[in-house]
């Protein structure tokens, strides 16, 4: 049995879910979102808890059993509360800012760079700390939000200027050593 797959998921007083079949629709205070899962997957609600279980044993329902939970769980958590993913911003003259709801970066380029959020993201940009906040109730959706906006500028080894993932380590090389001697 799935060790993920057999817990249920909470859904909080302020969430609302439909279940019809192998589609589920949850609805908060972030938005709304739905998804059709795997035939093989039984989906239901008991008393405020979501619960997955699988028709067999066979390896495919197995692997889909702790991923479809999984992804009921982000749903629920993503319209209740939604997802955060922080970049940091390093180097001379690196920053960013906004222009409406635009993410403008500076990151070393002869121009600056734009980026418009797609519908249900937003991004916050604290000054200070060089951060760039993006915030939206699917995970997918900020996570690859965070890797094209990191990919702009990824860090670079020798001195580690660059967008990074806040907590990132990054490896860094050592540079020239100078000539050597004859």
């Amino acid at each position: 049995m799935s060790r993920i797959g057999r817990l249920p998921v909470t859904v909080p007083s302020s969430v609302k879910v439909e279940i019809q079949g192998s589609s589920v629709k949850v609805q908060g205070p972030q938005g709304q979102m739905s998804r059709t899962f795997s035939p093989g997957m039984n989906i239901t609600l008991e008393d405020s808890q979501i619960v997955v279980t699988r028709e067999t044993e066979s390896r495919e329902h197995r692997s889909l059993h702790g991923t479809t939970r999984a992804l009921i769980n982000n749903m629920v958590v993503g319209v209740s509360t939604g997802f955060d993913r922080v970049l940091e911003i390093d180097g001379v003259g690196y920053r960013s800012e906004m222009n409406g709801q635009n993410l403008v970066l500076y990151v070393g380029y002869s121009h600056p760079v734009v980026i418009e959020p797609p519908e249900g993201i937003t991004f916050e940009v604290d000054t200070k700390t060089r951060q760039v906040k993006i915030h939206g109730r699917d995970i997918e959706q900020v996570g690859q939000i965070a890797a094209n906006i990191r990919k702009v500028r990824p860090p670079e080894p020798y001195h580690g200027k660059g967008i990074r993932y806040a907590g990132e380590k990054i490896r860094r090389k050592a540079g020239k050593s100078g000539k050597a001697k004859k």
